[in-house]
């Protein structure tokens, strides 16, 4: 990290979710002040992690009440603050109300971020989550571009309400994002595309759709097999580290693929089965397409056969070089991230051993 002044605080919105985690944790072992809007203060549950890092580093953690939908309500956690990093947005696919479950909180509390980020005279830029899920919709968007990869200079066009939910709210919230940004010239927007994030929590208990996954590969769930869904995947300390390195960086400019490795889910299992495949029930072989189309429906209701159609069997393929290049990114191994994830989800009898 470049010499900065670490006087000014900073805020994290999301600060006790999977990513914000490590943001927190590498912001206070730097010596930060760290301001942290939460909607529930009284639910002293929900900050105990992020006290412990407190506990052990030289930087400080401060609370504010805030809720993403609650226009105003980030005015003093923001207040003197010259980095907003904007974390807070739901990572979830099994929805009722795709609108008001994933996209009024996508976008309306991104655009609640930048409008007081517009009236905070201190900020100087702003870092977003956004993901590779605004880039791209499905896998066989991989087809339609260029040179058979999918870049920073992508959008996802093939998702909407109705398909691929979760990935429309990703696009519709990061093009908001920059509409605001381009429109001032006081701050700057950096946008984080991650991929699929996995390794350890700071706490396990983190609700991201992540946790869910890797969960099926150790109770059952998967011991027939996996669909060769290609997918991208990096961990979530790398994530992490590239938020930072956008925030602090001054030539930082832009989006920027944060991915580690062109995977699907199958090799994901079998990136444990060194380790664990002794004692619990991971998938070993693939499922083939046509079982998935029969069965995938029945089983998980947004395993629909479109997605199915366009997804299982296909490779996914991310050129993660400007990051690399550009903020000094480096890759954690698959089978480390796997294998630490895992074994945190055993500790904390979230995975059960196999009978």
């Amino acid at each position: 990290m470049k010499q900065i002044d670490k006087a000014a605080p900073v805020m994290i919105t999301g600060a006790t979710g999977y990513v914000a985690g490590w943001i927190v944790k590498k912001l206070l072992d730097e010596g930060f002040t760290v301001h942290a809007p939460v909607r529930d203060l009284e639910n002293p549950d929900k900050v105990k992690y992020l006290n412990q890092l407190a506990e052990a580093a030289p930087g400080t953690i401060k609370y504010f009440k805030a809720d993403l939908l609650d226009e105003g309500s980030y005015t003093e956690a923001m207040q003197g603050c010259e980095w907003v990093f904007h974390t807070a947005s739901p990572f979830t696919i099994e929805v009722r109300d795709p609108q008001k479950e994933l996209v009024d909180p996508a976008k309306l509390g991104t655009l609640n971020i930048l409008n007081q980020a517009n009236q905070i005279s201190s900020v100087k830029r702003v870092v977003l989550t956004s993901s590779c899920a605004a880039i791209y919709g499905d896998n066989a968007d991989l087809k339609e571009t260029p040179s058979g990869i999918f870049t920073e200079a992508m959008w996802n066009h093939s998702s909407s309400l109705t398909h691929q939910p979760y990935s429309y709210s990703k696009r519709v919230a990061e093009m908001e994002a920059w509409e605001v940004a381009d429109k001032q010239d006081r701050w700057d927007l950096i946008t984080i595309n991650p991929s699929l994030v996995i390794g350890p929590g700071i706490h396990p208990f983190a609700s991201s759709e992540s946790f869910n996954i890797v969960k099926q590969f150790g109770d059952g769930r998967m011991k027939a097999g996996a669909p060769r869904l290609g997918l991208g995947a990096v961990d979530v300390r790398d994530v992490a580290d590239a938020h930072i390195q956008a925030a602090f960086s001054p030539e930082a400019e832009g989006r920027y693929i944060v991915s580690a490795h062109n995977t699907d889910l199958l090799e994901l299992g079998r990136s444990l089965l060194d380790k664990y495949g002794n004692d619990y029930p991971l998938p070993r072989k693939a499922l083939p397409k046509w079982l998935v189309w029969l069965v995938g429906p029945l089983v998980n209701k947004t395993l629909t056969r479109k997605v199915i159609k366009l997804n299982i069997d296909l490779p996914w393929k991310a050129d993660n070089s400007k990051g690399i290049n550009a903020l000094g990114l480096s890759y954690r191994p698959l089978k480390t991230s796997m294998e630490e994830m895992f074994q945190q989800l055993i500790d904390h009898n979230l995975i059960t051993r196999a009978q």
